[in-house]
């Protein structure tokens, strides 16, 4: 490990001479390659570049004119030269550093501006292999790191914003300051570190590791949270350039800026509406805490948005409203009836848009899509000292996969009840029970230490909703009830039967399986076995 050498203190304030400009995004580039010629730093540049620069008819070099070597093999051995690298890396205080500069006629390199090959761009896009491990950058993440290192000197700019940030310094003052510099240093790791990120788990999936010895993820910051879940606990938003459908992808069209609990929550409602085809059925979901407390399909947003408040209008006070069809302006009214923190649809009508406007504090989103809950792709969370890794839940049941076990077999209308109830589980925290009947949650029991305690819960939610529409028995009377795992014990499935339920599907596999058939079957119960566990812890 090389020893940390005596050098004089860098400068606070470092007047830039040379800037070598190497980006692969040209936005913006020759307004900012002219205002630095003007301020009389000599550019200098690659390919297409340098190309655009003089195309401007700004005075640049190529960097074959300080290297004496040409560009070569297609591009991928131009900046990767000593002369560069000890432009970038030469701590020009430093007698030792200065000597060998000048004995080498190594100029120094005091801005430098690279943004890396698109290889994220290209993997969104479908590239085949080939063009993905072209579109790795070499030469533009070495400098970047060069010049971040030396930073006491050198300011590195990745991005638009980076280089902006110090023209204005340069306009302000003609230099950049240390405090700058260092900056722009911290951003430059993290960038590299992403499209480091990147490549390696795109590597991982092509060679189709599922466990690779290392494993890193990176995002970028989309806003800083006045504060997490709890106000004494700082947080922010990051995306991670997946471009799944969903709360990062989003565009707010109104309210005002979302919390930790908001994103979380608004999140957990995107991906359970997803569950249901828009084709089929309008569906709606409303989440509070992460768990559903209301789902149900309709012929329209407005029918299923009333079925799914029906089941606990009290929870969905407050809570996040999810639909899975453009929405309308008819559900926009009646959304905006009940006091509700986010709603979130794929699209909306202007005259749907126009009725929230009216309540400028209630958040509107729309993704332009929905996630696919088919999709393969991996989620993580940190533990001490670590964190779990696994794929997504991608588990979708249908008729066939079911294996009825009981004597009573199920009638058609039990059958979609139960597989509707089982797609709802999927998606409320363990353990879980649900209840539902004709496309519509009847009673939700999520989270609890013991199953018997979830089917107890939902079964008080569904009675107390039908007291609350003035209905004469539970939502819950000739139900299918969902559980999220195996029952056990009989006595879960046995406090589902006493609230009404008629059909329970679950996955099955417990060492007395026999014991709850039996119990099913005493109760008269249709029961299938999915053999598929879908916890959500």
């Amino acid at each position: 490990m090389p020893a940390a050498p005596n050098f004089p203190p860098a400068p606070d304030a470092v007047k830039p001479v040379r800037a070598l400009l190497s980006v692969s995004d040209k936005t913006g580039l020759v307004e900012a390659a002219k205002i630095l010629s003007e301020m009389g730093v000599e550019l200098v540049s690659t390919g297409g570049t340098k190309a655009a620069i003089a195309a401007a008819g700004l005075p640049v070099k190529d960097v074959a004119d300080l290297t004496g070597f040409p560009e070569m093999m297609d591009g991928r051995v131009k900046t990767l030269h000593p002369v560069v690298h000890g432009g970038l890396l030469g701590v020009r205080d430093a007698a030792d550093h200065a000597q060998a500069m000048a004995e080498h006629g190594i100029g120094p390199i005091d801005i430098v501006y690279v943004t890396l090959y698109p290889f994220e761009q290209t993997v969104a896009g479908g590239g085949d292999f080939a063009a993905c491990v072209e579109n790795i950058d070499i030469g533009g993440p070495a400098m970047i790191r060069s010049a971040a290192k030396n930073h006491g000197y050198v300011a590195v700019c990745t991005e638009r914003a980076d280089l902006e940030e110090v023209i204005s310094a340069l306009k302000a003052d003609g230099s950049t300051s240390l405090a700058l510099r260092k900056a722009l240093a911290a951003r430059a790791y993290a960038r590299t570190a992403a499209y480091d990120a990147a490549i390696s788990q795109w590597f991982a999936k092509e060679l189709a590791e599922e466990a690779p010895r290392r494993r890193a993820f990176a995002g970028e910051l989309v806003q800083t949270m006045r504060y997490g879940e709890n106000p004494h606990q700082a947080a922010a938003f990051y995306r991670d350039g997946s471009n799944r459908p969903g709360v990062a992808s989003a565009t707010q069209l109104q309210g005002k800026a979302l919390s930790y609990n908001n994103i979380a929550d608004t999140d957990a409602a995107i991906e359970l509406v997803a569950e249901f085809d828009p084709a089929a059925s309008a569906a709606v979901t409303i989440i509070k805490h992460a768990n559903p407390c209301g789902v149900a399909l309709g012929a329209d947003l407005t029918e299923a948005y009333r079925r799914a408040l029906q089941c606990d209008p009290v929870s969905a006070f407050g809570g996040i409203v999810a639909v899975n069809r453009r929405l309308d302006a008819a559900a926009a009214r009646e959304i905006v009836k009940v006091f509700t923190e986010v709603v979130v649809a794929p699209e909306a009508d202007e005259e749907a848009i126009a009725v929230f406007k009216k309540k400028k504090d209630l958040r509107l989103l729309i993704t332009g899509g929905l996630p696919d809950p088919k999709a393969a792709g991996v989620t993580w969370r940190q533990v001490a000292g670590g964190f779990l890794v696994q794929g997504r839940d991608t588990a979708h049941i249908t008729a066939a996969d079911l294996k009825i076990v009981t004597k009573r077999q199920p009638t058609e209308a039990e059958l979609r009840d139960m597989l509707f109830a089982f797609t709802v589980a999927k998606h409320v925290k363990s353990n879980a029970i649900v209840y539902a009947k004709g496309g519509q949650t009847a009673g939700i029991g999520a989270g609890q230490m013991n199953r018997k305690d979830s089917a107890r819960i939902a079964a008080i939610r569904a009675a107390e909703a039908a007291e609350a529409a003035g209905l004469p028995e539970s939502l819950a009377k000739g139900s299918a009830c969902a559980s999220d795992a195996f029952f056990p014990f009989a006595d879960g499935l046995i406090q589902a039967a006493e609230a009404g339920a008629t059909a329970v599907i679950q996955p099955g596999g417990s060492i007395r399986d026999e014991e709850v058939i039996a119990a099913a079957d005493a109760a008269g119960l249709t029961m299938a076995f999915t053999g598929v566990r879908v916890f959500r812890h």
